[in-house]
């Protein structure tokens, strides 16, 4: 079945994937000191795809950055 990939890419801090992976879509979850940070983001984008019969992947790499996959149904 073809999807529809829509893939975000950044060069920033990234995540470190084997400390907070199992925590990274959680509501109020953050994994930076950034003050404006409240950790509902992901949590709502992931919960919404997943809804609507997509998903989500991420890689990422302190220091390098991240790119999210969002397969669209």
């Amino acid at each position: 079945m073809k999807k529809t990939v829509l893939e975000i890419s950044d060069n920033g801090i990234g995540i470190d994937l084997k400390k907070y992976g199992d925590k990274l879509f959680g509501m109020y979850k953050t994994f930076h000191e950034n003050p404006d940070s409240k950790g509902i983001g992901l949590f709502i984008t992931k919960n919404q795809i997943d809804a609507m019969g997509g998903y989500v992947t991420v890689e990422s790499e302190p220091n390098v950055g991240t790119t999210f996959k969002i397969y669209f149904k």
